[in-house]
């Protein structure tokens, strides 16, 4: 008889968001040379961006951003959330989505206009 994978708890799936939420803090820290005080991982169920940013922070990398480390992802509604988060900030941060789903790369998902507006700028 075959047995089947026991679900992962709510606690093990909140441990694997927060450790995502982490590792972007901290990769956006080191890029942009920024402070524990500028990149700050929300807390677990709050409302808006996963990673939140001092106004230094923003003039620098301004995104609005959702983090997403799930096996089984259902991207419109992330990238959705993303643009509400981006919506109710006044900076008006580009919308950007970061996932992941277990043993693999991390990835970005964002609108193609912006995509392009931000590679015209390295030109």
């Amino acid at each position: 008889m075959i047995e089947k994978p026991k679900p992962i708890s709510i606690k093990s799936r909140k441990a694997k968001a927060r450790g995502l939420q982490n590792e972007i803090k901290d990769d956006i820290q080191r890029c942009f040379h920024l402070s524990d005080f500028d990149v700050k991982s929300s807390s677990m169920g709050l409302q808006g961006a996963d990673i939140q940013l001092s106004m230094e922070a923003k003039r620098r990398f301004n995104f609005a951003i959702e983090c997403k480390h799930r096996n089984s992802l259902n991207i419109w509604d992330a990238l959705e959330q993303a643009q509400n988060h981006s919506k109710t900030d006044s900076t008006k941060p580009i919308p950007l989505m970061v996932f992941k789903r277990d043993r693999s790369a991390i990835y970005v998902a964002l609108k193609w206009d912006d995509f392009l507006k931000i590679y015209m700028k390295q030109m």
